[in-house]
């Protein structure tokens, strides 16, 4: 099994951390290994393929929190594991609760906010960036757990790149121009870089901040990407947890 992790959240000791690829347990085409339950993967396949992944990175299966991802600017406050609802962004102080956050090309932003001892996950694709959901969950981090900028440890998982994301204008236009790159009269989108600017924007310094150089759709062997393979993708987790005796 192949898990990506972060140079940065392993500094953390109280921390887990791991997100998910195509490579584990030896599955094959189309799905490969494979974390959705909402693909056509058999579900029995795709329940172990989870319970192999979440052992691995020391947790189960009834201590992982799942959202219905909706590309919303919805923030869930998590208090338990399971299915919490539909939402795009998980809080939580709780020791034990793994927040997962689903993806094949967007972007995926993991924060821990070492002083108050709180976690935060967040899936932001181009619908997620343009309602600002990671901008919104950083400020509810402040002003519900008075959460600073300084204190933020803020990991960006893998994403389609802006080379490989081809957008028309009607998203274009929601855009500021310095994400967008004219070519060819084709339009290319930086959603990781948008929601980097978000970080950044809110005080966050680059030295706490690791963006993973992998792009979704490039990694053919490695990732999961839907831009590159549609229907027939399965999908990576990505899974923060606080250490229970962390």
């Amino acid at each position: 099994m192949q898990i990506i992790k972060s140079t940065l959240i392993n500094k953390y000791p109280e921390l887990i951390f791991g997100l998910s690829t195509k490579i584990g347990l030896e599955r094959t085409a189309p799905y490969f290994f494979n974390m959705s339950l909402t693909v056509a993967d058999d579900i029995e396949t795709v329940k172990q393929n989870r319970e192999a992944f979440f052992k691995e990175i020391g947790l189960n299966s009834s201590q992982i929190a799942f959202q219905k991802q909706i590309h919303s600017d919805r923030i869930t406050v998590v208090n338990e594991a399971g299915l919490i609802g539909e939402s795009d962004a998980m809080i939580t102080a709780k020791p034990g609760i793994g927040l997962a956050i689903s993806t094949a090309d967007c972007t995926s932003i993991f924060i821990y906010d070492k002083r108050n001892r709180l976690i935060a996950a967040v899936h932001s694709g181009w619908r997620g960036t343009t309602k600002k959901i990671l901008k919104k969950t950083l400020i509810r981090l402040k002003e519900e757990y008075n959460s600073r900028a300084d204190d933020l440890i803020v990991y960006v998982g893998p994403s389609i790149s802006q080379k490989n994301y081809e957008v028309g204008e009607e998203i274009a236009q929601q855009f500021d121009k310095k994400y967008l790159r004219y070519e060819n009269n084709k339009i290319y989108l930086d959603v990781a870089r948008a929601n980097l600017d978000m970080i950044y924007n809110f005080g966050v310094q680059t030295n706490q901040v690791e963006q993973s150089p992998l792009c979704s759709f490039e990694e053919k062997n490695l990732l999961h990407s839907y831009r590159r393979d549609g229907k027939l993708s399965g999908r990576s987790l990505g899974i923060i947890a606080l250490k229970v005796n962390g």
